[in-house]
């Protein structure tokens, strides 16, 4: 046990803590911000990427009804991520049939909405200035990687 593994612990539980933006005092102590909508893998990718750079993360979900916090704007290090509708689409299907609620929240997974989110998603990634990632047919490491790439850590 070194500073690295301690730092990766730190990076871990920072993670947690500010889990799809519980918190928004924290996003300027973020080294990253990983923006996209629900269902994108924000927060298994937080947590992958802290343990393995050590980097504080936080993510961020974009919501069309929920304002985003203005610190998010004066953040430095953004990725936001994207998917196809159709892969979107089947993903909250199976979440809602997971948690046997797909009578109770059909709008979560249909088309329509699906594509408002992700034109407000476009949208706001867009003021942000920030690359954008397609996770549709990526693993989270793959995507890590990438990342890891994109902000040079």
């Amino acid at each position: 046990m070194d500073e690295k593994y301690f730092k990766r612990i730190e990076a871990m539980e920072f993670a947690v803590k500010y889990d799809d933006g519980k918190i928004s005092r924290g996003i300027l102590e973020a080294d990253l911000l990983i923006v996209g909508l629900s269902r994108t893998s924000k927060t298994p990718l937080s947590i992958y990427l802290a343990n393995k750079s050590g980097l504080k993360i936080i993510n961020i979900p974009l919501v069309p009804e929920v304002p985003i916090p203005k610190e998010v704007f004066e953040a430095t290090q953004i990725v936001g991520l994207t998917i196809s509708i159709d892969k979107l689409n089947k993903i909250r299907e199976q979440r809602l049939k997971t948690m046997k609620a797909e009578d109770k929240a059909s709008s979560y997974a249909s088309f329509g909405r699906i594509l408002e989110e992700l034109d407000y998603s476009d949208k706001i990634m867009k003021k942000l200035r920030c690359p954008v990632i397609d996770v549709s047919e990526k693993a989270i490491e793959e995507t890590a990687e990438i990342i890891l790439k994109l902000i040079k850590a």
